[in-house]
């Protein structure tokens, strides 16, 4: 199914081809895919080398499809975060969230499965699946290599990937010890046409500075709560804009629930958690907006937007993203 892998050197950090990219300039789009919860947005930040997609221990934490623009004076590689690719879940979320995942295989370069080492699911084998018969060429990055101190361990793992996987290469790699990325970056380069800009320079996303103040409330929504938060959970912002006089940022944001329980397991006692809430995203909005933030943070409870189509598109969550 997939080409023989010399898993020897697979462990010790190499990889079976070992030609050069050219050294003209570099184009092209890197689609990063998996199951929920293996790091994909975690290595997308380490590959730009700066925070762009929000990340959780939350499975399901991207839910939209993001665009990192990585440029320098020979390449720009424009990686795709993708929403994990998972399976049950009835609702029109975990529809759009499949959709979004499905559409990053069109119009790339190089996919980019991650996978988590020592770890294959069901979900993993429903993702190799839909990347049998593809042209495209696929790259293996088995993940959290760090949680195994004898790599020997490893080798009936990578029997299965390679007998489940129809790749070009496979990389192993640390996000958390940021182990493992520059051989990402060698490797996808190899794939990557010649041609100009697809991207300004100065751009790092294709997305809006509204969009990603959105996406850094709900992270940090995601990560004062922990296992309490609401699935039913998203934010919309309100008020965006920046006042000259005063050189602040002003933003409303409303957190959307789904039930009435919900909206007062979000505000917290006393309103502990909303506050805390503001204060984690304010730090993160000075740092995207570089200036001065008001933020101001609501609870409103909007019953089953997660599975109406409508209130979904209302919300940014359809397949025209330019939110």
């Amino acid at each position: 199914m997939s080409k023989k892998l010399d898993l020897e050197a697979i462990l010790a950090g190499g990889s079976d081809s070992s030609s050069e990219p050219e050294t003209d300039y570099q184009t092209g789009f890197a689609a990063v895919i998996g199951r929920p919860n293996v790091g994909k947005s975690t290595i997308m930040n380490e590959l730009l080398g700066q925070k762009l997609s929000i990340t959780s221990h939350k499975p399901q934490t991207t839910r939209h499809r993001i665009h990192g623009i990585y440029t320098t004076d020979e390449h720009q590689i424009i990686y795709v975060d993708t929403p994990g690719m998972h399976l049950g879940g009835e609702k029109s979320i975990n529809d759009y969230m499949n959709r979004t995942a499905n559409s990053a295989f069109a119009d790339v370069d190089v996919i980019l499965f991650v996978v988590e080492a020592g770890r294959w699911t069901k979900e993993d084998e429903a993702v190799a699946k839909k990347l049998e018969g593809i042209e495209t060429p696929v790259v293996v990055l088995m993940n959290k290599i760090d949680n195994y101190k004898n790599k020997e361990d490893l080798f009936p793992f990578l029997q299965i990937v390679g007998e489940n996987v129809q790749m070009d290469t496979l990389i192993p790699i640390s996000a958390y010890k940021k182990s493992g990325l520059d051989l990402i970056k060698k490797e996808v380069l190899k794939y990557l046409p010649r041609q100009e800009k697809i991207y300004p320079e100065a751009y790092i996303t294709d997305r809006s500075q509204r969009f990603l103040t959105a996406e850094i409330i709900r992270e940090k929504l995601m990560r004062t709560l922990g296992e309490e938060v609401p699935y039913g959970a998203t934010v919309e912002i309100e008020q965006f804009k920046f006042d000259k006089e005063e050189g602040r940022w002003f933003i409303n944001a409303l957190i959307l629930v789904e039930r009435k329980g919900q909206k007062q397991i979000v505000i917290g006692k006393k309103g502990t958690l909303i506050k805390e809430m503001g204060i984690q995203a304010r730090k993160d909005l000075i740092g995207l907006l570089d200036g001065r933030v008001h933020l101001e943070l609501w609870v409103k409870v909007k019953a089953n937007w997660s599975d109406d189509a409508r209130a979904l598109a209302s919300l940014g969550y359809d397949d025209n993203y330019s939110r």
